[in-house]
């Protein structure tokens, strides 16, 4: 069901498009936040059939960044009206949809995405494939075009076959002030294994003991994206779940969008009389790791390392607009010793990552990483540092199209080459930025 509530709010005003990424590279009404509302109120009220293959392609070409969000002075809910729209699309075009592509969706959304062990094993898979050079004998051989795989492997993260797997671990800082517990979600499980253990040792020196709640799993936003809000509230469900029975008292990510959409859950059972209190709890208690570390360092301030390095900060979408965090990383990184904190133009622009975007909207993809590239160039920065592992994916690809070896880094990796520097800054020089390239 839309919700008209939402898109009456809307008054036209056009604030939002300079801040929408595919207006900006089109100047196309129907490619902005304002088109698009129009064309949700239009269907929602009968004048256009939400299979409609135009109405399908625009709001198929929407990031979901934002970005408007945060430009709206109405307060229009355009992320939450946006899901609506996907999910009227998505019961209406079930019934056409081959069976091969139903399989394959079901396959991605509702096994891989819902069950940990799925995902490590494709996870094992492509690491199998990747070290013996099979990926890239499928591109050279024109196999990998053949089978629409072309772009999926040139997007994929290094597989390290390390994984961080959710058991209910503990842990237990030297002077805690706070408990809290980690999500590690899907994809982060699997391919930035490394993050979740530098997020725990940085969580510790904050003075927060750190459990990582079992039977947690996929926050939902992937399947929410994709127009399967009843699904994406069954991942949700669990990871409830798994957080009530934690004991901790702040629930911390370190992946933006997840963190958006746990942030939200209380949205997501708004009219579900079982889950709506507990989901309000629970999204009460989230925090983005970059949030939740200003809090701790500004109470109690951490002994750094020098890096030196010069640093530009890219905004993720649903750090900057969906949660509205930016101060915080870049005071994180402020506070690194011998570290330049450079600016880089256009930070809060999407790159055109957008959760599984890049696959599903290649040209408009690619023309949001290309702009988004050159303007790290121009910052001459040593090393991007962003907070949210989907961002790092697509501008690593970006990179290494463009034969640039530039790392791209966490906020909190840096935080824990720091903090590893403390220990060594009497006995060695400053770390550089080449030291730090992966």
């Amino acid at each position: 069901m839309i919700d008209a509530a939402i898109f009456d709010r809307c008054v036209s005003c056009g604030l939002c498009l300079p801040a929408c990424p595919t207006y900006q590279e089109t100047m196309t009404e129907t490619l902005g936040p304002r088109g698009r509302i129009s064309l949700i109120k239009a269907m929602a009220l009968g004048e256009l059939e939400p299979d409609s293959p135009g109405f399908q392609a625009t709001i198929g070409g929407c990031l979901g960044c934002r970005a408007c969000e945060a430009a709206c002075p109405s307060g229009v809910a355009y992320g939450e009206l946006l899901e609506q729209a996907r999910e009227r699309i998505e019961h209406a075009v079930v019934p056409s949809r081959s069976l091969p592509k139903r399989m394959i969706r079901t396959l991605l959304l509702r096994d891989i995405f819902a069950h940990p062990w799925m995902l490590r094993a494709s996870a094992a898979i492509a690491r199998f494939g990747q070290r013996l050079g099979l990926d890239r004998l499928l591109v050279l051989t024109g196999v990998a075009r053949l089978l629409g795989l072309e772009r999926a492997i040139a997007l994929a993260p290094r597989f390290d076959g390390t994984s961080f797997v959710a058991k209910g671990q503990r842990f237990a800082a030297h002077r805690v002030s706070k408990t809290v517990a980690l999500h590690v979600g899907c994809i982060a499980s699997v391919a930035f294994a490394k993050l979740h253990e530098a997020t725990i040792r940085v969580l510790n020196h904050a003075h927060c003991t750190v459990v990582v709640p079992a039977g947690q799993g996929c926050c939902g936003a992937i399947a929410a994206h994709a127009g399967e809000r009843t699904d994406a509230r069954e991942r949700a469900k669990a990871v409830i779940a798994a957080f009530e029975s934690s004991g901790a008292s702040i629930y911390v990510t370190n992946v933006a969008g997840c963190g958006a959409a746990l942030k939200e859950y209380g949205t997501w059972f708004a009219h579900d009389a079982e889950w709506s209190e507990r989901a309000r709890t629970f999204s009460a208690a989230v925090r983005d790791i970059t949030e939740l570390l200003d809090e701790q360092f500004a109470a109690s301030p951490p002994k750094l390392g020098p890096l030196k390095c010069s640093v530009a900060y890219q905004d993720p979408c649903h750090l900057a607009h969906a949660q509205r965090i930016t101060a915080a990383p870049r005071r994180l990184l402020e506070m690194i010793p011998a570290m330049t904190l450079v600016p880089l133009r256009e930070s809060s622009l999407c790159c055109g990552g957008a959760g599984v975007y890049n696959l599903t909207q290649p040209d408009m993809s690619d023309r949001l990483r290309a702009r988004k590239i050159e303007t790290i160039i121009e910052s001459g920065a040593q090393v991007l540092a962003t907070a949210n592992p989907g961002c790092a994916i697509q501008i690593e690809a970006g990179l290494r199209e463009r034969t640039l070896r530039l790392p791209v880094m966490h906020v909190v990796e840096l935080l824990d080459e720091a903090f590893s520097a403390y220990d060594a800054s009497t006995r060695s020089r400053p770390a550089s930025a080449s030291a730090m390239v992966r």
